[in-house]
């Protein structure tokens, strides 16, 4: 049964010097408070909107999320319930993709989460295939042919014949919350079986929060335990995140990256050079004469121009271009020639203080160190995009290709080794954050302190 609210106040500190704006804060009280909106007050008078978090909050205790503009420290009193319809908050639009499970307008950003069609096609993926943010009102992601948000390594790399499996598998997805304030989502996937054994069988679940106004979102990946060999080393437990945008042929959404202390890195990607070189080598002697072998022979004619995605999709299992015995001799040779390129000491490290230029560099890649903390922005807007990972990813592959205007941030090293750990918060933030990068990735790290009296 609700009880009427207690007269309870609630302080928020914020541990970094300067102003939050539109910050998401979690607290939780005593007591059961069933409305699912309520009011709270400053010090000043003001008015802030509570949401109730209904997986987080139980016959004993009660959690609400509420968004702050915050300098130094604020009080709430917790008050009245509010009525649904003294809202305004998370709005939620007609989607433009067939497979959309929901389109938001967030007040920060316009985005839209799609299940994906496992089509095999970059129009298939699911994860974010829409992001637009509401204070430049630039799209990322136009086409709908790439996306924020799928996982690939080390289920979907050439040793396991897998390759993106936002575009070969689709997902379920549950709503954990929905309100004002907050919008969970919860997918769930099982990914389909490649040429290792000890892969077969896993799925995996990704939570996404968003929040009103906020100018981050957040993920957690959850897989399930594996052990395999990647790249000549042991792999538990560790996968490739890829966040994709594109801005078309010439032009770059993000022209550099940065890392939080400095980058440490390695220029080119051996390994992309030697699939290509076999993509072509097996386009023109391989002894298959399927119709699919045939159609894919087609439209790699002018390997040039292809979508990258055709180079990968030839040597899938999941695709059958080719039989398994084909794949398996062919990659092996790509894998053996990439593990002795990778390593040679012709590509030294690159050890900078200043942003990289990553289409300057050969490949137009770059094997970034560890980091927490990173950016792709672009030069002349200032628009940036800042990722924090709760730990470390051990290395990143950062790409930015203007030929194609395809730009990449993945977690993982040479040889599509994985290297961010499973079950690891992060947070992704947006906006004209160019030049204050590092305190955005400050804050997106250090949360709010908060006592409840």
């Amino acid at each position: 049964m609700s009880v009427a609210a207690p007269s309870i106040t609630v302080r928020i500190d914020d541990p970094l010097p300067g102003r939050r704006t539109s910050e998401p804060v979690f607290f939780t009280i005593p007591g059961h408070l069933a409305a699912p909106l309520r009011y709270a007050r400053t010090a000043a008078g003001e008015t802030v909107l509570l949401q109730r978090v209904d997986t987080r909050s139980g016959a004993e205790a009660t959690t609400f999320v509420a968004i702050v503009d915050i300098e130094g420290s604020l009080t709430l009193t917790l008050g009245e319930a509010a009525p649904a319809e003294a809202a305004t908050g998370i709005r939620m639009l007609e989607g433009r993709e067939s497979d959309c499970f929901v389109r938001l307008e967030t007040g920060a950003f316009d985005l839209e989460l799609c299940s994906g069609k496992a089509e095999g096609l970059g129009s298939s993926k699911w994860g974010i295939r829409h992001f637009r943010g509401l204070n430049d009102g630039f799209e990322l992601l136009p086409s709908g042919n790439n996306a924020i948000g799928g996982f690939y390594g080390p289920f979907f790399t050439p040793e396991n014949g897998l390759i993106n499996p936002p575009e070969h598998t689709k997902v379920e997805i549950e709503i954990v919350e929905r309100g004002a304030l907050l919008h969970h989502y919860r997918m769930h996937g099982l990914i389909p079986d490649g040429l290792l054994d000890e892969l077969k069988g896993k799925r995996f679940v990704i939570d996404w929060l968003f929040f009103h106004k906020a100018p981050f979102f957040q993920r957690k990946y959850t897989v399930d335990p594996f052990q395999t060999v990647i790249n000549g080393r042991s792999v538990t437990n560790k996968i490739t995140v890829g966040d994709e945008f594109e801005g078309g042929p010439g032009h770059l959404v993000f022209d550099r990256f940065a890392a939080y202390g400095g980058t440490r890195y390695r220029a080119g990607d051996p390994y992309a050079g030697l699939l290509v070189d076999m993509v072509r080598e097996t386009v023109a002697d391989s002894a298959n004469t399927g119709p699919k072998f045939e159609e894919f022979r087609a439209e790699l004619s002018d390997i040039e121009a292809a979508h990258w995605d055709l180079y990968w999709r030839l040597f899938c299992a999941w695709e059958k271009v080719l039989d398994e015995s084909e794949i398996r001799e062919r990659l092996a040779r790509v894998r053996a020639a990439a593990h002795v390129k990778a390593d040679l000491t012709e590509r030294a490290w690159t050890i900078t203080d200043a942003p990289v230029d990553v289409s300057a560099t050969p490949h137009e890649t770059i094997f970034p160190g560890p980091a927490s903390k990173t950016v792709e922005y672009d030069s002349a807007s200032g628009r940036a995009m800042v990722w924090w990972t709760s730990q470390p990813s051990g290395a990143f592959q950062i790409v930015q290709r203007r030929q194609s205007g395809w730009v990449n941030w993945g977690s993982n090293g040479e040889n599509e080794c994985p290297e961010l750990p499973v079950g690891v918060d992060i947070k992704t933030a947006y906006g004209p954050f160019a030049k204050n990068w590092t305190e955005v990735a400050d804050r997106l790290e250090t949360p709010l302190v908060v006592q409840v009296g």
